[in-house]
């Protein structure tokens, strides 16, 4: 009866020992004294004496210096060391005393601040507890007590011996000793059968129980540090705890949880292993088994709640045992076992009721949201709550500056005494420190990833080997050679024992070298035969084949032989060989139960005779083996899957449940106690994690059972609690994923979270529960809390909120007709229920109405409203991403309202015109990333079908760009453009009148309201203008014209610089009103406003050269930016107006372009006028001219003919500029219209030839000479119509009946050929009259051949002479004689071709008759006069011009040719009419003739006299007679046939002229 009460007084004595000493409370003068006192008693009495153990043998004394003992520590023994000496847990009698250390110095306080190093040296105790039979516990290092040993430590260590310092006091020996009797206490093992409350046994387990959690939970900085007491518990409080922890008795078990409570609080730093074995083999395994009772799993699930909710201690479990490559999965165990029994699953396995089912999964929901909740505080510096943020979207802090920040908050929190682990900040000792590993996220990442990489090896291998073991080594995880592979088999436990046996077992080549090097990596020296075939086949589980069994079998017995040389029992390996094969028979046979008749010993020993090299083993040797097999078989390795399948099997009855649980509780507390033992002397270093950024890897690693649990916990259950649980779950789960950014994880969340508030399912609105209604909460919860993250989940959200606010309509009894755009419908029942049943789905009658009505009713509560409308007011606090996915998705699901065919409906519009009202002060960059998206949105909804739908786009379009106008905007931005190209899109795409004109109306309401404000817009502004511009709709015209009128005249008045930038838009747009035929007034007004437009161009100068930094401008000289953005765009835009519209609008256009060149050209630069000419030569471009025949002659007589002239005006003008970079242009441009098939243009570019040269010719350079002469050579070569014989002759030659049947057909063509032939003639006679008033100036020759006639009329030669002053107004001074000659020969050629051409009778009959039109032959007559008589007038003036003396004797002989052939063909002439037309031509030559001088006349007298003495027999008109009467008397002077005084004096007169006029004559007298 003594004993409880003692062992009573024995523990209170402890626990005041403890608190006095361990808490480390400074010590006052009265406890000082008392220590004094004590320290003196000690020194007098000091107990060594030894106790034998009792129930040792004998007593074995062994003494350990403490270097080995170190050793052994450092190693990690397996085993505790061999009992010695001794110590009694009450005090023992005194004996012999140990020598008194006089300098033995008692310091707690110095021992508490002792070195890291000091006390790393000391060797720890290291005792073996036999908790079995309750044996006293021995120490392994000397034969001295723990109180010699603190004497020895505080006395000093002899010389040369290491020191053996263990307590600092003597009261810290005396708790140990306490702690570690009560330690053995609690391991007494209780009576059989069922425990009795009142026993003494049950009573002090419990009591020192109680005792021991005291102890720990109050435990001060001593007790926590010291190595003695680490390693007592290690040693004992461990495996006492591995027996109590599955005790069937409630209260030892919950004693026992509350215990590892305190130890993983505390001392977790130290006890890594520890609490590895404690989750991996009795929590873990008592929440996974199926026999379990229910009062185990709920306390299990108890201690867990608790350990769940602390941070540190969450995290700790993932980063010291997760991420460790030799440790097992406990976090993620822990999880996927929360997680089944959060789901029910196994309940019935059990045997539970519903209730405990029910408190068990809301127990396992609980811990679940503990852990998440733990990991959102532990990442909470990282999380930014947009409704703590004051400004619109401030962003995020950067990683670099957030983490720079937040280190020492993190260190500071994470260490501090609020953590359940305090031992870091406690600055007494650094042992805790030494086991402390450092935390480096990046480091135990790749840890994990190569931990799964293994465990996903591990499992392709016990699949299929070789795959795993590919697998490995192109991972780099495992080595290649066969050693490699057999040290892997070695040392992997968790590989499946019978693929390990089919891999070593198989006959290929690579097989064999691993299984050699496997049995040669085992060491079988010393041992019996049997112990090392039991240790051969530990590893793995033999083959069933029997040739794997044989090769196993042969390299075992030749690894035993060489292991054990010296033996002389076997006489070879065969012996070996042939004796292992039998012992696993002889296995098979006695402990199968399906043998019945088992072999006996006799049939054993008979069976191995003749095996040893044809002798036999000894008979006793034989026998030793058959009674070991029989008495213990040869246990194979069993594979992990076996054992849980016998786990699981279902149990018949409670009672049996109840015995197979005991007997799996004794199965466990023996492997948990032999695990405790084994690790008991291991040191593994723990990790204080402090990071944030574990938390990433934990939630990719546990996310999926969280959600299974939380979706079915909603799916299935009712309960509130459970719902709560769930939703708050999800919840964290979310801000988790939100901060690290995890999309997918993050998505699968929202999404259950979605699916859940049976919004967005179909039918699912009629089912809604409160739980839904929760989760409608929940949701509209996270959308505010963490919508900086939510990212693409926003869809979701937005999905689920477009929903509700319908659900709202229907809970309200809202009719369908006040569902903002619905399809207008009758009031009533009809369109409500239309209504409901595009929801629902299906029908609906009125019950059916009211009760959805009712479920969902609280969706309307002001609560909720007011939570929605707070998710669109808070978007402000977002951070410039968060934003810009919030609209994104709020624009999808507007579309997805927009899509109904019969039910549109406008509520995210609303919604998305009230974001952009509340984040239009965002800043500018996060505003064009957001509006990026509006815009678009409102693209496509200003184009909707829906003709409502698109006016409430088009009036909030207005409504914000007017409040975004109100900002303004700087120079050189371009968001007022972005902002307002909606309206242009609209305008373009949309062609419903009514939208149109909206469009038009709002631009013009701007226009006329924000005018002063607007810089970058007014280029969309004049882009919808442009589109209004085509319309033909006259009252949108009306009204866009008004206002770009308005803005020309009135606004670039006041802001012409704001407007620059669009400045070529403005014109741009006016262009296209003048192109608009169906409003030709509105076109002339738009011609006459471009005409305004470069007045302001023109005086404001200096705006259009300040720098813009546009795209356009960024390659333009500052120089040349009047140009590029004033006048080429008015003058471009006049020549579009000039090709594009009809004749009198055209005509305008041209008018107005060409005053504006003549206006201001001379303002512009040189390589100005030639991009200003490639505009103009445009208007004559064949690709751009109408195609029909009718439009395209009157474009080039009327267009191309006004336009040629006003060219060859301006030409004129601006000569000086325009001659050195536009006269090849211009030439060329003439050159092309005088090849046209039109003879007004043909006419018209002779013309500006002629008037260019005459009017510029005295400016001409010899250079620009040649250049024109070769133009005027060109176009007589071209206009020369040398195919007209061609081409009669083939019509001559046709078959006249094929002919007559194709004459309908051809008659155009032919009409055509003839109008081209024509055509070339008129420009050949426009030539040739060209080139005369060209040299000689206009009108001079026919006014010279009037005055010929009229002399030739009176008889008076003299008065012919045309005056000097007159001549010298053509060209001819300033042309060069090889100029002359060629034009000369141009007129010659045109000459020659008339008159062969008239010589040709027949050529001209068949012109005539196939249809050429005229009452007569066509001829050539007026070309073969004029051209002779301008060729004519170009000798004679150059024969009398003195500076062309050297040409004189050309000019002779060229003369006597061409007039002695020119006579010649008048005498063939036999036409009247033909000679009629010489008639001029002959004057003009007589009359010239007879001006020349004797010398010269006497040349051409002799060679024209007996041609014109042929003439005579004509009937010629009087005038002719009367100039050759003149002719023969001048022959008969200056031939002496006639006296001179005969002469008339008028002959003489003009004979003396000629001379005074020549210095010598051509022929000598």
């Amino acid at each position: 009866m003594l004993l409880p009460f003692f062992v009573c007084s024995v523990c209170v004595f402890s626990f005041f020992v403890y608190v006095c000493v361990c808490m480390c409370v400074p010590p006052s003068p009265q406890l000082q004294e008392a220590k004094q006192l004590e320290r003196e008693r000690h020194r007098q009495h000091s107990p060594v004496t030894q106790h034998t153990e009792p129930d040792s043998p004998q007593l074995q004394t062994h003494i350990h210096p403490p270097a080995k003992g170190l050793t052994q520590e450092a190693n990690g023994p397996v085993t505790p060391p061999t009992p010695s000496t001794t110590i009694p847990s009450t005090p023992s009698t005194p004996s012999t005393p140990a020598p008194e250390s006089s300098s033995r110095s008692v310091s707690g306080e110095q021992e508490e601040h002792r070195e890291p190093e000091e006390q790393g040296e000391q060797g720890p105790v290291y005792e073996n507890p036999d908790p079995e039979n309750g044996s006293e516990f021995c120490v392994a290092e000397n034969e001295q007590t723990e109180a010699d040993q603190a004497t020895a430590a505080e006395s000093g260590a002899a010389p040369g011996q290491p020191p053996g310092a263990k307590f600092s006091h003597i009261l810290q020996k005396d708790a140990f000793l306490v702690f570690r009797s009560l330690c053995k206490l609690s391991m007494k093992p209780l009576s059989d059968g069922p425990p009795d409350p009142k026993s003494h046994e049950l009573r002090s387990k419990v009591l020192s129980l109680q005792l021991l959690l005291s102890i720990l939970q109050n435990a001060g900085p001593i007790f926590k540090t010291n190595e003695m007491f680490i390693n007592a518990i290690k040693q004992y409080l461990c495996v006492a705890l591995s027996k109590n922890g599955v005790s069937s008795v409630p209260e030892v078990f919950e004693l026992s949880l509350s215990i590892f409570l305190t130890l993983l609080s505390h001392f977790k730093t130290h006890l890594k292993m520890q609490i590895e074995v404690f989750f991996k083999e009795i929590f873990l395994y008592i929440l996974e088994t199926s026999t379990s009772s229910y009062d185990h799993k709920w306390m299990v699930i108890q201690t867990l709640t608790r350990i769940c909710a602390d941070a540190q201690s969450v995290v700790d479990i993932y980063v010291n045992y997760d991420c460790d490559l030799n440790a097992a999965n406990i976090f993620e165990r822990l999880v996927n076992d929360l997680s089944k029994i959060a789901q029910g699953r196994g309940g019935h396995e059990l045997g539970t009721t519903p209730l405990q089912e029910l408190t068990l999964r809301k127990k396992g929901l609980e811990c679940l949201v503990s852990i998440l909740k733990c990991m959102v505080e532990w990442s909470k510096d990282q999380y930014v709550n947009p409704n703590s943020q004051t400004s619109l979207g401030q962003e995020k802090p950067s990683e670099q500056e957030s983490t720079e920040t937040k280190a020492p908050e993190t260190i500071n929190r994470y260490g501090s005494i609020n953590s359940l682990d305090s031992t870091a900040s406690s600055g007494i000792g650094s042992y805790s420190t030494q086991m402390s590993g450092t935390d480096n996220p990046e480091q135990f990442e790749v840890l994990k990833q190569q931990k799964e990489i293994i465990e996903q090896g591990i499992d392709l291998f016990n699949k299929k080997p070789k795959r795993g073991i590919q697998y490995l080594q192109e991972q780099g995880m495992l080595g290649t050679t066969p050693e490699d592979l057999a040290q892997f088999l070695h040392q992997e436990e968790r590989l499946d024992s019978t693929q390990v046996g089919e891999f070593l077992g198989d006959n290929d080549r690579f097989n064999k070298e691993v299984m050699y090097a496997y049995v040669d990596q085992m060491d079988f020296q010393g041992k019996d035969f049997v112990s090392a075939l039991r240790m051969f086949l530990e590893g793995f589980r033999l083959p069933g084949e029997a040739q794997k069994i044989d090769r196993l079998m042969e390299k075992f017995a030749a690894r035993y032989l060489e292991c054990n040389q010296g033996q002389t029992l076997f006489a070879s390996a065969d012996t070996a060989y042939v004796l292992a094969y039998s012992i696993i028979m002889l296995t098979t046979d006695l402990h199968s139960p399906q043998v019945k008749n088992k072999m006996t010993k006799e049939q054993y020993i008979k069976m191995n005779r003749g095996i040893n090299d044809s002798k036999d083993l000894p008979e006793e040797y034989l026998s030793a083996i058959y009674d070991e097999i029989a008495g213990k078989k040869i246990a194979m390795k069993e594979t992990k899957e076996l054992t849980m399948k016998s786990n699981k099997q279902s149990v018949a009855s409670e009672k049996q449940r109840r015995l197979l649980y005991n007997v799996e509780m004794e199965q466990m507390a023996k492997t948990a106690k032999a695990l405790m033992e084994a690790v008991s002397h291991v040191q593994a270093p723990f990790t204080s994690a402090t990071h944030l950024e574990h938390v990433r890897p934990m939630f990719k690693l546990a996310w999926t059972p969280f959600l299974a649990a939380f979706s079915v916990g909603l799916q299935d259950c009712d309960d509130t609690e459970v719902a709560s649980l769930c939703l708050e779950g999800i919840r964290c789960a979310i801000r988790i994923a939100c901060i690290f950014s995890i999309q997918l994880e993050r998505d699968a969340y929202v999404q259950a979270l979605a699916r859940f508030t049976l919004l967005t399912a179909s039918s699912g609105i009629a089912e809604m529960k409160q739980k839904n209604i929760d989760t409608i909460k929940t949701l509209i919860t996270v959308a505010h809390t963490d919508g900086n993250y939510l990212g693409n989940s926003w869809h979701e959200i937005m999905k689920c909120i477009s929903q509700l606010e319908l659900a709202q309509l229907i809970g309200t009894g809202v009719k369908a007709r006040y569902i903002s755009g619905t399809v207008r419908g009758k009031e009533g029942f009809t369109s409500e229920c239309s209504l409901l049943c595009s929801v629902v789905g299906g029908t609906v009658d009125r019950k059916q109405i009211a009760s959805i009505q009712e479920s969902i009713g609280e969706t309307s509560s002001q609560s909720v409203v007011v939570a929605v409308d707070r998710i669109f007011t808070g978007s402000t606090r977002l951070d410039g991403n968060a934003i810009v996915d919030f609209v994104r998705w709020l624009c999808a699901v507007s579309m997805d309202e927009l899509a109904s065919p019969t039910h549109p409906r406008m509520f995210s519009l609303q919604k998305i015109v009230e974001i952009s009202y509340y984040n239009m002060g965002r800043i500018r960059l996060q505003w064009s990333r957001i509006w990026e998206v509006i815009g678009d949105h409102f693209n496509k909804v200003g184009c909707n079908s829906n003709e409502d739908v698109a006016i409430f786009a088009v009036d909030s379009l207005r409504q914000l760009s007017m409040k975004f106008l109100e900002k303004g905007e700087l120079a050189n931005f371009r968001f007022q453009k972005d902002f307002l190209r909606p309206f242009e899109h609209i305008m373009k795409k949309n062609r419903s009148p009514t939208i149109r004109d909206m469009v038009v109306r709002c631009i013009a309401q701007m226009v006329n309201s924000q005018a002063a404000n607007i810089r970058s817009g007014w280029k969309n502004i004049f882009s919808v203008f442009h589109l209004a511009a085509s319309d033909q709709d006259e009252s949108i015209v009306e009204l866009a014209f008004q206002t770009t009128g308005h803005i020309v005249t009135n606004v670039f008045e006041k802001h012409f610089a704001a407007t620059i930038d669009s400045f070529q838009d403005a014109v741009k747009c006016l262009s296209e009103f003048a192109c608009n035929a169906s409003f030709p007034d509105t076109s002339m007004e738009a011609i006459r406003l471009i005409r305004h437009c470069a007045k302001y161009v023109s005086e404001r100068p200096q705006v259009n050269m300040k720098p813009h930094y546009t795209s356009d401008d960024m390659n333009v000289a500052p120089e040349d930016r009047v140009w590029v953005r004033g006048w080429f765009p008015i003058l471009f835009e006049l020549s579009c107006i000039i090709n594009r519209c009809k004749l009198d609008v055209r005509t305008r256009g041209l008018t107005v372009m060409f005053e504006v060149m003549k206006t201001y050209g001379h303002t512009f630069e040189k390589h100005w006028w030639q991009d200003l000419f490639r505009i103009v030569f445009r208007i004559f471009d064949n690709m751009k001219l109408p195609e029909q025949q009718t439009e395209k002659a009157e474009w080039m007589t009327t267009t191309c003919n006004h336009a040629l002239y006003a060219i060859c005006d301006v030409f004129t003008q601006y000569f000086e500029s325009l001659n050195g970079v536009l006269l090849d242009d211009i030439l060329a441009q003439l050159y092309w219209c005088v090849q046209q098939d039109n003879e007004q243009l043909a006419r018209s570019g002779t013309n500006c030839l002629e008037n260019v040269v005459i009017l510029n010719g005295e400016k001409f350079s010899p250079e620009t000479w040649d250049k024109t002469c070769n133009c005027m050579l060109d176009i007589f070569k071209t206009t020369i119509p040398h195919s007209r014989s061609d081409d009669q002759h083939s019509i001559g030659s046709a078959d006249r009946v094929a002919m007559e049947n194709r004459r309908q057909s051809q008659y155009s063509a032919e009409q055509r050929l003839f109008a081209a032939l024509l055509i070339k003639c008129v420009v050949q006679l426009e030539l040739i009259q060209t080139i005369d008033n060209i040299v000689f100036f206009p009108a001079t020759s026919k006014k010279e051949d009037a005055e010929n006639f009229a002399a030739a009329q009176r008889d008076v030669v003299c008065a012919a002479d045309v005056p000097v002053e007159t001549q010298d107004q053509g060209m001819y001074r300033y042309l060069t004689s090889e100029q002359l000659f060629k034009l000369l020969d141009c007129l010659l050629e045109s000459h020659h071709f008339a008159k062969a051409f008239n010589s040709n009778n027949e050529q001209r009959t068949l012109l005539w008759k196939a249809g050429f039109k005229g009452k007569s032959k066509p001829n050539l007559l007026k070309q073969e006069t004029s051209s002779l008589a301008c060729g004519l007038r170009i000798l004679f003036r150059m024969y009398t011009d003195e500076s062309r003396r050297d040409a004189w004797e050309e000019v002779q002989r060229r003369l006597l040719n061409v007039c002695s052939e020119a006579v010649a063909y008048f005498l063939a002439l036999t036409s009247e009419s033909h000679r009629e037309a010489w008639t001029n031509l002959l004057l003009l030559f007589l009359t010239k003739v007879l001006k020349i001088s004797d010398e010269r006349f006497k040349a051409h007298a002799s060679r024209y006299y007996p041609l014109l003495c042929e003439i005579m027999q004509f009937d010629l008109i009087p005038e002719l007679r009367a100039v050759l009467r003149k002719f023969y008397l001048r022959i008969g002077l200056v031939f002496h046939i006639q006296a001179s005084q005969s002469m008339s004096p008028l002959w003489k007169t003009s004979a003396a002229l000629e001379k005074e006029n020549s210095q010598s004559a051509l022929c000598p007298h």
